[in-house]
């Protein structure tokens, strides 16, 4: 059997695609949200699972007629984003480091916004429905507007990468920036507040919940939807401002046809049919994996990537990894590394090699290899992938 069922008493059973037994922490945190009476089935957990708030990064469970906020997570829609390009290694000969500061120009990083908001982001029609988000955000429109296109800090990252056949893909990992954070933060608060007043004894505060048919599932519910879109829009304005720099240097500003393009949210909800009933279904660091589904599994960034195509494992909830999961906290990973344990690690890539950037060093993170073997039977590789250029958050 590719997975193990974890010898826990709960309702509902937690299956695990995980290579090792789960430490103490990681176990009652599956536990409490499998306790739950809503769970549907199962919660299924990924190769790359490790602790979280709530949930475990790295499970998908489905619900009947309820959902959790802090589940979803803060950084609501956070995905993946690739394209293979008609152009090879040879092309990018001496071009690596110029590419890199015209990417760093073009694309705010960490806190940054954009100084000029071009005509797609302003043209884009969900903005028209910013007045029905909560009212909580709603002073923050023209934040929203401006970091649009933007990468975000943390393990967000845009990459040059090389297939197996010396073919150059673009790839790039983000979510929906402070606006989608602000949204979460505010539905996980209110769903907080009405746990309270109901007196439910949850096994953790983080797993308060709204109720179908109530109207603060339906608002959570609209907002949800509107920052997903938002964070895969976001994708696709910093992979067409990537694609036309790379372009720039490879092709003399031509554009070139995509030869195939993946844009998938790792970090969201959506209503799904599973096991033949109707279910709400949360992947928190996970990718939706149905058959013909394409997915991109990340490594760190000096390990392989890979563009994966669902099998439509059931068991799963037709699910696989999102990466390969972070082994130690970025604390830890600070006091664990050096900076030439950095350099070292990221031999062979053009990307910045400073101590800002040591929580994310390879070594902070499970290995990719392993990650893609326990997986087996949930996806098939399209294409194995290894960076030459990364820009991080």
């Amino acid at each position: 059997m590719p997975y193990e069922k974890l010898e826990i008493t709960t309702p509902a059973p937690v299956l695990s695609w995980a290579n090792h037994p789960l430490g103490h922490e990681e176990t009652k945190m599956a536990k409490n949200v499998a306790s739950l009476p809503f769970v549907f089935k199962h919660v299924a957990l990924m190769p790359d699972v490790h602790l979280g708030k709530g949930a475990l990064v790295g499970s998908v469970l489905a619900t009947k007629e309820a959902i959790i906020p802090a589940a979803v997570g803060v950084d609501i829609g956070c995905g993946m984003c690739a394209i293979k390009t008609p152009f090879t290694a040879d092309q990018l000969e001496g071009k690596l480091k110029k590419i890199r500061l015209d990417i760093e120009a073009a694309i705010p990083t960490g806190f940054n916004e954009n100084k000029d908001v071009e005509k797609s982001v302003t043209n884009w029609q969900r903005w028209r429905d910013f007045p029905d988000l909560h009212r909580g955000v709603q002073d923050l429109q023209g934040k929203a507007m401006k970091q649009m296109g933007s990468l975000g800090g943390g393990n967000h990252f845009i990459e040059v990468c090389l297939d197996t056949e010396n073919q150059v893909w673009l790839m790039l990992h983000s979510g929906s920036r402070n606006i989608g954070n602000n949204l979460a933060q505010c539905h996980i608060h209110t769903a907080k507040e009405l746990a309270k007043m109901a007196g439910n004894k949850l096994p953790d505060p983080d797993l308060a919940h709204f109720i179908a048919g109530t109207p603060e599932f339906q608002a959570y519910w609209n907002d949800l939807q509107w920052a997903q879109d938002y964070a895969s829009f976001n994708r696709d304005v910093m992979m067409a401002r990537f694609k036309h720099i790379v372009e720039k240097h490879l092709a003399g500003g031509k554009a070139a046809k995509p030869l195939l393009q993946v844009n998938c949210h790792h970090n969201y909800a959506e209503k799904e049919v599973h096991f033949g009933e109707d279910v709400y279904v949360t992947r928190k660091g996970a990718v939706r994996a149905q058959t013909e589904d394409y997915g991109i599994i990340p490594g760190s960034m000096g390990a392989k990537s890979f563009i994966v195509k669902g099998k439509g494992n059931a068991d799963s909830f037709c699910s696989c990894s999102h990466g390969a999961g972070r082994l130690l906290s970025r604390n830890k990973a600070k006091n664990v590394y050096t900076l030439d344990d950095l350099i070292e690690q990221t031999q062979g890539v053009e990307c910045r090699k400073d101590t800002g950037v040591l929580d994310e060093i390879p070594g902070a993170y499970k290995p990719i290899e392993q990650v893609m073997e326990n997986q087996s039977d949930l996806v098939e590789v399209v294409a194995t992938l290894k960076q030459v250029l990364c820009v991080k958050g």
